[in-house]
């Protein structure tokens, strides 16, 4: 991971440059020219935060350099999943109220693309090369498999009340979340068809997977904590609680007292997070050690890294902002505001 900023890493500070005359302003703008394309050449990208508004019709963009919103994307009512390959050129969304599934540029932010889905859509998920988009299908009891080079559908496979799907750097496989067996399901994506199903001990919510697909980690509904199940055996192999919290009192999730849960970019940590006591925790892979908690803003939903591990981003669906948080100290660089009760939300490094 990268050192995290520093206290003034929100301001700039330079010298005073020893001229008695202002440059003349065309040649402040050749320097500027001349910076923005050494920037471009070095092959830096821009960080960006995604947030989805679940109760609104938008994806608020934030500037993870300054913490600013810097756009507002129109989407549709009831805007639900986030995802996009590894290039971080396109952000894929699930529109609820449409039943379909848009794609937007992220250099422009803007929306580009509509493709149709057979129902009522939830948590997507994309492909690292981005030719398949998975997204559960709730009102259909299955999950869509989309050729985003076709443009369409091109497989439906069944599945007891979905939730959500999600890869883990693999090209030729795709998880889905079944609520109603209580499993995740692993689809291959070279045969259109499932190759295993893990059972996880209760009704899935939020899950993660090791990028070398041996290990899965699960949210559950009515358990504050998360269990860990081997996927090569399809076993539970622990159970893992996080401390005692309040009587849980967020509206969205009244059965689900964690609902964010992912690994850092490393694979060496797992981030949780804890809707009642306003917190997140950080599960170290290899000790089994759990952190103090983090505190952020009201019932904290899902989470996200930056692509460098950098940050952690969660959306706190109580207090409609997301917390921003340095990833090596473990503090709260910034809550910022955002739409109506944010849940899923993604951060990508734009070219």
């Amino acid at each position: 991971m990268l050192s995290p900023p520093s206290p003034w890493s929100a301001q700039l500070f330079w010298r005073r440059p020893r001229l008695r005359k202002k440059a003349p302003p065309l040649a402040m703008a050749f320097l500027l020219v001349v910076a923005v394309s050494t920037c471009h050449a070095a092959g830096k990208g821009i960080a960006k935060l995604y947030v989805s508004n679940s109760e609104g019709d938008d994806i608020t963009v934030i500037d993870l350099a300054t913490y600013r919103v810097i756009a507002d994307i129109q989407v549709g009512e009831q805007v639900h999943g986030l995802c996009a390959p590894s290039d971080g050129r396109r952000l894929f969304t699930t529109i609820e109220s449409e039943n379909n599934l848009k794609v937007i540029d992220t250099t422009t932010d803007k929306v580009v693309d509509t493709i149709p889905l057979t129902g009522r859509p939830n948590q997507c998920a994309s492909t690292p090369n981005g030719r398949y988009v998975c997204v559960p299908v709730r009102d259909r009891n299955s999950v869509d498999i989309v050729d985003m080079a076709a443009r369409k559908v091109v497989k439906v496979l069944p599945v007891n009340l979905p939730h959500n799907c999600y890869d883990a750097d693999n090209d030729a496989a795709m998880f889905v979340s079944s609520m109603g067996d209580q499993e995740i399901d692993l689809i291959d994506l070279n045969k259109m068809a499932y190759a295993k199903k893990i059972p996880v001990g209760g009704i899935p919510r939020p899950y993660a997977v090791s990028k070398d697909g041996k290990r899965l980690y699960a949210a559950l509904s009515d358990f504050h904590g998360f269990v860990v199940a081997t996927i090569p055996d399809q076993k539970i192999v622990a159970r893992v609680e996080l401390p005692p919290a309040p009587a849980l009192a967020c509206r969205l999730e009244p059965h689900t007292p964690t609902h964010g849960i992912e690994l850092s970019p490393d694979g060496k940590e797992l981030w949780v997070t804890s809707l009642a006591d306003s917190g997140v925790y950080v599960y170290d892979i290899a000790t089994n050690h759990l952190s103090r908690k983090i505190h952020i803003g009201k019932c904290p939903n899902w989470i996200t890294f930056s692509p460098d591990g950098r940050y952690g981003a969660v959306s706190n669906s109580g207090s409609d902002d997301s917390s921003i948080i340095d990833t090596r100290t473990r503090r709260e660089l910034a809550r910022v505001k955002v739409g109506k009760s944010p849940k899923r939300l993604l951060a990508l490094t734009v070219p």
